[in-house]
């Protein structure tokens, strides 16, 4: 399967539920293998915020990213219809602190995301594949989360609120191809003793009764629904059959599993890859969902970073040398990199072509030459040179500086005719032109070189 992107822009706006802010959104098309990045032009710069489960800084009632003190609050049901139309690169441009409640649930985004359509891109769609039964489990809550082997991507939920409104509900998702007409119409919901919470402590300003399912366990006397329909601003409130209140018609019979599995969808985005595999999830929740994808990031980067990355040397690189010179200043004999096959937010995947004819193989050793160990980290730390400049405008105008390599090993020898596939990943975020990597060089599937790499960048 190949990434893809939008076809066109696509503009919304809205009030953000918590917040009461009114938020301009606008999702833009991007380059492939960029991801999901979330961007405030509201603010000088325009900072943007990586949909990473490492940049979720709380999850009260939604999840909410940040970085540098820059924050994007509410990002679950825009996450959930991206990854329900299978897209992987987008900008998510937002000209406030949150993203618009709409109507409650993803029906809106999905709706103009199918209208506006998706384009294919040249890269292969990324997936983390489930090869094993992976469990999470809270005693204190009794949530549990279990992912399984499957070829493709399955949900199942089950929420128990020991409600007799609610009772014990279940939702199913047999593959991402549902979503649209099966979850993504779902709407929020919370019971009325909750509301009045949230109400109490000023943390429902974008409250809107068509836009919340609202749940009435108890009767609840005249005085009250008054007061409910003044602070949402309607004439009248009543609980309809089925305790709901707001004369709000439920669109499915298990609408709040159904909206509680669209959550878990929105949250797994964050993981950063499609899954191949089937989640069940008891009794999830925001805070449970980002700790088990958490979870699932740290055996999938485990797993990425002892595999080789897979190359079609058929197709062009990204970067041959003519274009890697425009971004190093080296040159030979001592640019070691051939080619740039990859680029991401926090990656690079690089490859050194190792010939016979190189000048270092003269004396090193004649007769039965093997390439020195001090290049192949040369190699990959020139490689993590474009990762750090690939983050600035103008690369040709800055120089990039080693400070440290730490846990270097030397696993194989590497001789004339091999090919090194480098993958450089950050250990922790590019900030003030540092950059913090750990790296691997692999020849025919096994690692020959690594190590971790401390960089920075300055201007000429």
């Amino acid at each position: 399967m190949k990434q893809k992107t939008l076809n066109n822009k696509i503009y919304f706006s809205g009030v953000g539920i918590h917040t009461g802010v009114f938020s301009n959104i606008t999702l833009i098309p991007a380059e492939e293998n960029t991801g999901i990045i979330f961007r405030r032009n509201d603010l000088e710069n325009s900072p943007e915020i990586k949909a990473d489960v490492r940049n979720v800084i709380s999850t009260d009632r939604s999840t909410n990213l940040g970085k540098d003190g820059v924050e994007i609050n509410t990002v679950e049901h825009i996450l959930a219809a991206i990854s329900g139309t299978e897209i992987d690169n987008i900008i998510i441009e937002i000209d406030n602190i949150e993203v618009p409640i709409m109507d409650g649930s993803s029906r809106e985004f999905i709706k103009k995301i199918s209208e506006i359509g998706t384009k294919e891109q040249s890269s292969e769609k990324r997936f983390f594949e489930i090869s094993k039964r992976i469990e999470y489990t809270d005693e204190q809550s009794g949530t549990e989360y279990i992912a399984l082997p499957k070829s493709d991507f399955s949900v199942e939920v089950e929420i128990d609120y020991n409600s007799k409104i609610l009772g014990i509900q279940q939702a199913k998702l047999n593959t991402i191809s549902d979503f649209k007409n099966e979850i993504s119409s779902s709407r929020t919901f919370c019971f009325l003793h909750e509301l009045e919470q949230l109400l109490e402590n000023n943390l429902i300003k974008g409250g809107d009764i068509n836009n919340a399912i609202v749940i009435v366990e108890n009767e609840i006397d005249k005085d009250k629904l008054s007061n409910l329909a003044s602070v949402f601003g309607k004439e009248d409130i009543q609980v309809q059959k089925g305790g709901i209140l707001n004369n709000l018609e439920l669109r499915h019979e298990n609408e709040a599993a159904r909206h509680k599995l669209l959550d878990v969808v929105g949250d797994l985005t964050l993981l950063g890859r499609s899954i191949k595999g089937k989640i069940i999830a008891k009794k999830p929740g925001h805070k449970h969902n980002i700790q088990f994808t958490k979870k699932l990031q740290q055996m999938m980067n485990e797993k990425i970073n002892k595999t080789q990355p897979e190359i079609d040397f058929s197709t062009k690189p990204l970067y041959d040398r003519e274009k890697i010179k425009e971004i190093l200043p080296h040159r030979d004999p001592f640019l070691f990199i051939d080619e740039i096959r990859e680029i991401g937010n926090d990656s690079i995947v690089g490859v050194k072509h190792v010939k016979e004819e190189e000048d270092y193989f003269k004396g090193h050793f004649p007769g039965a030459p093997v390439m020195p160990g001090v290049l192949q980290l040369e190699t990959m730390a020139q490689i993590g040179g474009v990762l750090i400049l690939n983050t600035v405008p103008d690369p040709e105008n800055y120089l990039t500086f080693f400070m440290k390599i730490d846990n270097a090993k030397f696993k194989r020898k590497v001789v004339p005719g091999d090919t090194i596939v480098f993958r450089l990943s950050l250990i922790s975020p590019i900030r003030r032109g540092l950059c913090h990597m750990h790296g691997k060089g692999f020849v025919n599937e096994k690692i020959v070189v690594e190590g971790d790499l401390l960089a920075q960048i300055a201007k000429k």
